[in-house]
């Protein structure tokens, strides 16, 4: 069965980035057609009531801490998100590493009060971080301007802006270069002493992938963004923010069909031309954005359309190529996690349940990813931990919570299999954090749990990768996903990549978006000038013979 009508773009994926690049051409005039699978929009930004048996309690099934649009706050300002109920609150503080033997150490916002931390473990450290969070920030300042634009084009304002941030902090060059070389875990063996000190910094940056890798110096951006931005959560759930894009691409004209699974892109010799729906279905347009993972993309493009070789060079881009994926735990309790220890031990006052905690070691961080990338479940502790609930008491009935465990690296492919193992796994990494984290146990209501072939299925995604592609200096820019499909235009004209496989990469930010929007704008701009070019000529013939 077919539809009659066509649209100008039509967009593969219904998370927060397909909405993003909907908005964008919606505002701009053009008819425009998201298509999700699910059930509901916001794939990886969503949350909702999933736990059976506890029907009060809000989940957020992927992402939840705001970090990434904080970088890039242009978005939602410019899509006016907040007129239709998006509002997200601040972390104070955002991020609080927990030692084993109850010590903490906070992230602030503000890099001296940071470092004051860190001067209870070190005197010598805390000087140290001070001087190594300038190479941070320069990194920061010269990276910042050009991933806030298409790296497609000119971009002579923010080069310019970088090119300024370069030579202010020149004197900075053989730190950074060290920084952007070498490892995350050689940078903190390399600027500090004591080991509290250098298993926070091992525990932050492994959220970004292992930490011996060459180039993983990058992964500081985390840090450097902690204190630049700070980290937000949204009111209401991430839910609200997916479905704020929604109501604003309605409003502007779009239009939005869910539980719509697409089976085709579908492709002739000259550009994309639509796409075919599981059910038969077929909608027609002049451009196709596809933001769900870019191999799923081109895999869907109808056969013979794209090259061998690029398919190929497609399915060797890395997606959690080392063997490890994040999984993923929601707990409902029937009453407040504490943590009574490590505040005692602080004597502050600071209230740690709203934060977000990390949990485990130097040594934890190294072992998780080893064992990952032999198939192996990890036997040391290394998580996140945060009450989602405790920031925001909506998403929980009064006096109880919910609670988001993270261990951001266990095996991809394990040895038995997930089927073998789920539930072993799952108590296991309760019980590493209920070392740490009161409650968890005495106040279980419900549980939940994700590992990567779960998230693989559900969110069309690789390997389990949430961020599409691996983070790497060899995956930024037009080189995100690969060499030859990260510029603005693909082998299938009218095509275009517009989730998380392309720059500026994961997190929830909406800007890959955005810059598909623009591309798509140029593209349909210059068929509008073909065909009033073609237009005017054959009017001009017919004038000259008289016709009118």
């Amino acid at each position: 069965m077919a539809t009659e009508k066509t649209y100008d773009a039509l967009i593969v994926g219904g998370g927060h980035n397909g909405l993003s690049a909907g908005c964008y051409l919606a505002e701009a005039g053009k008819k425009v057609l998201v298509l999700e699978a699910l059930d509901k929009v916001g794939g990886m930004a969503s949350s909702g009531y999933l736990l059976e048996g506890a029907p009060q309690h809000m989940v957020h099934p992927c992402a939840l801490d705001m970090m990434s649009m904080r970088v890039h706050p242009r978005v939602p300002a410019e899509l006016q998100l907040e007129r239709h109920g998006f509002r997200q609150i601040e972390l104070t503080p955002g991020y609080v590493y927990l030692h084993p033997d109850g010590t903490s150490l906070v992230f602030w916002r503000d890099p001296e009060k940071t470092a004051a931390e860190i001067r209870r473990y070190s005197p010598k450290d805390a000087d140290a971080f001070l001087s190594f969070i300038k190479v941070v920030f320069a990194f920061i300042d010269m990276a910042v301007p050009m991933m806030r634009v298409d790296p497609a084009d000119k971009n002579l304002g923010a080069k310019f802006e970088a090119f300024k941030a370069a030579l202010r902090n020149r004197k900075l060059k053989p730190e950074l270069m060290a920084l952007l070389t070498g490892s995350a875990y050689q940078a903190a063996q390399e600027h500090f002493e004591h080991p509290v000190t250098i298993s926070a910094m091992c525990c932050l940056t492994g959220l970004a992938g292992p930490i011996t890798a060459d180039g993983s110096g990058i992964y500081y951006a985390l840090l450097g963004f902690l204190h630049r931005f700070g980290v937000g959560r949204v009111v209401g759930g991430m839910q609200t923010l997916s479905n704020a894009m929604a109501a604003r691409l309605r409003e502007l004209g779009g239009e939005v069909m869910t539980s719509a699974s697409v089976a085709e892109i579908i492709a002739d010799d000259h550009a994309a031309r639509g796409v075919r729906l599981a059910d038969g279905r077929t909608f027609y347009a002049h451009a196709v954005i596809a933001s769900c993972h870019p191999k799923v993309a081109l895999e869907l493009v109808t056969p013979g359309r794209v090259e061998k070789r690029l398919l190929t060079r497609m399915a060797h881009a890395p997606a959690n190529a080392h063997g490890a994926s994040p999984l993923k735990i929601d707990m409902a309790l029937r009453g407040q996690i504490s943590l009574k220890r490590f505040e005692a031990k602080r004597g502050d006052g600071l209230d740690l349940r709203k934060t977000c905690l990390l949990i485990g070691t130097t040594e934890a961080v190294l072992e998780n990813f080893r064992a990952s990338a032999r198939g192996e479940v990890p036997t040391l502790p290394y998580l996140t931990i945060t009450a989602p609930s405790a920031v925001d008491p909506s998403q929980a009935p009064a006096g109880q919570d919910t609670v988001y465990l993270y261990p951001p690296a266990m095996p991809t492919q394990p040895r038995e299999g997930w089927d073998a193992i789920r539930e072993r796994v799952t108590q296991q990494v309760i019980d590493q954090a209920s070392e740490y984290v009161d409650g968890l146990k005495k106040f279980e209501i419900a549980r939940r749990m994700e590992a990567a072939p779960d998230f693989t299925q559900r969110l069309n995604t690789v390997n389990g990768c949430v961020v599409h592609i691996d983070t790497s200096t060899m995956r930024s820019n037009k080189f995100r996903p690969a060499y030859g499909l990260g510029g603005a235009t693909l082998p299938v004209r009218g095509l275009y990549f517009g989730g998380a496989g392309i720059h500026p990469g994961g997190g929830v930010n909406g800007m890959p978006g955005r810059i598909a929007a623009q591309r798509v704008q140029r593209y349909l701009g210059k068929a509008e000038r073909r065909g009033t070019n073609q237009s005017s000529f054959v009017m001009a013939i017919l004038a000259a013979w008289g016709v009118c």
